[in-house]
């Protein structure tokens, strides 16, 4: 192979390579299943998949210096499109060199994955078996999938839910007898989860989120629209809604379901909107603070959960920092909090790095994206098929937190069907996966590889290392680099901007750590 390899992209590139600088094996060698197109006018394609078939990935076979492994995606007809490359002797001349340094490292990385809503976990059952086991295990399997490794799980329901229900429902039952799991845990969520976690090869980390208390603790006695818990921190109900996260940790271990985390509250800000229209309990930053403080972080402890990750916030990330120094200003509150959560939903009113400052604010607790998806605004249209541009929305949010110190990446719903549902609220969303139950098939959106170029390639406990562009050189791409647990040197580059798309060239020149080097020309 020469030693600059030159290749013809097409427009709206989306690019990802690893670079692998110590040997590197998988278990099974074999070519990949390519993807069955389905193509939208003025849109991309999606993949269908079904019982008998579905596209995969080619493994990450043994790859030695000079060579790397190249995976590309693109618009026009790439999904993980995988090439052997060389480096180059020398640094190229280029319009844009980037320059990899493992030796200065940032974040050690959580993972990446998605939520096992009671709509998701729906959607995939209503599915024949055979094609149930396609749609996990592109998610979670080694062979077949982009190896998910976070999973959120919704404490009883939400708006992605056929109904309006929590776990304890029964009035005045302050002592959780009556708590109990419901058909959506017993029927599909547990079972899917289970499911999931028997393909994976890698440490799936779960954790539960809560949408609202039962009506009857609350101050408007609703699950929706306005409201609090009734009273204040340390008194009955604060102590009871505290309880009610043991019971949950509980009853799913008793379903050999473990947790890794828990988050306080979802979008706590909700709850203080009059008529909000699905789940939700209002919590200010203060309020949070004093029931960690004297109910939520005792209770979990006393009952063996202390070892639980819980996470504050949960929200979007316009409560930043301010949130955070109310929290953590007390030391209680302190000791039982790991870190915080942020959606993704009005990132437009506040810079990213606001995430860097808060990081810089609180450096001993982690921040992990908990949620994020398209189509959630009421003007937007919830489902769009082949939508490449969504695709992007994903890479580019993700790029953007990973270089701000977040820790990793959840997305929504798993899975959705054509409308985005179901959902009690009619708050329809898309998904990176949309199932067709009336077909037994399902379609891989440009999301779900644009996620995969990141939880595929960069497994948990990697490191962000440094990755940026020369003085000299426009930094017109984006670009983040990893050094993975097996010494490997993972970079994702994303061309968005479209820049000299013409006639892209690239080049990689290796040193004594990497340095890469992307030409346009």
């Amino acid at each position: 192979m020469a030693t600059r390899e030159e290749r013809r992209l097409s427009t709206n590139l989306f690019l990802v390579y690893v670079a692998f600088v110590s040997s590197y094996f998988v278990e099974d060698v074999h070519g990949a299943n390519e993807c069955v197109q389905k193509p939208f006018p003025g849109q991309s394609f999606v993949c269908v998949c079904n019982s008998t078939y579905c596209d995969d990935i080619e493994p990450n076979t043994r790859v030695e210096l000079p060579n790397f492994a190249l995976y590309r995606s693109t618009k026009a007809k790439d999904r993980f499109s995988k090439n052997i490359m060389k480096f180059t002797k020398t640094v190229p001349q280029a319009k844009s060199i980037w320059v990899v340094k493992k030796n200065v490292t940032y974040q050690k990385i959580k993972g990446f994955g998605g939520a096992f809503t009671d709509a998701a976990t729906i959607n995939i059952m209503s599915l024949s078996k055979l094609t149930q086991d396609k749609l996990i295990a592109a998610y979670f399997s080694p062979k077949e999938g982009i190896e998910y490794t976070i999973g959120r799980v919704p404490m009883a329901g939400c708006d992605f839910s056929t109904r309006e229900y929590t776990y304890a429902d029964t009035p005045q039952d302050f002592q959780m007898n009556k708590f109990a799991l419901t058909e959506e845990d017993l029927k599909y969520k547990i079972p899917v989860i289970k499911r999931a976690l028997s393909m994976s090869s890698r440490n799936v980390s779960l954790f539960g989120s809560p949408w609202s208390a039962p009506a009857w603790m609350k101050t408007d006695d609703s699950l929706t629209g306005k409201g609090t818990l009734i009273g204040q921190a340390g008194d009955k109900y604060h102590k009871a809604w505290a309880l009610y996260f043991a019971k949950f940790l509980e009853e799913y271990k008793k379903q050999g379901l473990e947790f890794w985390g828990l988050t306080a509250q979802n979008e706590p800000a909700d709850g203080m909107i009059s008529k909000f229209s699905f789940n939700c309990m209002g919590w200010t930053a203060e309020s949070q603070r004093d029931w960690i403080a004297a109910d939520l972080g005792p209770t979990l402890e006393e009952r063996g959960h202390g070892d639980v990750s819980l996470m504050m916030l949960d929200d979007n990330r316009i409560w930043l920092p301010a949130w955070a120094d109310t929290v953590l200003q007390n030391a209680t509150a302190a000791k039982y909090v790991k870190g915080m959560g942020v959606h993704w939903y009005l990132n437009s009113l506040v810079p990213t790095l606001t995430l860097s400052s808060t990081h810089e604010r609180h450096p001993d607790y982690f921040i992990l994206a908990t949620e994020a998806c398209s189509g959630s605004f009421p003007w937007d249209k919830h489902v769009v098929l082949g939508s490449w541009n969504r695709g992007e929305d994903y890479t580019h949010d993700i790029i953007q937190n990973l270089k701000n110190w977040v820790v990793g990446w959840v997305d929504w719903n798993l899975a959705l069907n054509g409308t985005g549902g179901p959902n009690w609220a009619n708050n329809f969303v898309d998904a990176p996966i949309i199932v067709d139950s009336s077909k037994d098939e399902f379609y891989k959106q440009p999301m779900y590889y644009h996620l995969g170029h990141f939880s595929k390639f960069i497994p948990e406990g990697s490191v962000r290392i440094e990755a940026k562009p020369e003085s000299s050189s426009p930094g017109n791409l984006d670009v983040v680099a990893f050094l993975t647990p097996e010494k490997s040197v993972v970079t994702v580059i994303f061309n968005r901007y479209r820049l000299y798309e013409s006639d892209f060239t690239q080049s990689f020149h290796h040193d004594c750590c990497l340095v890469a080097c992307i030409m346009l020309t």
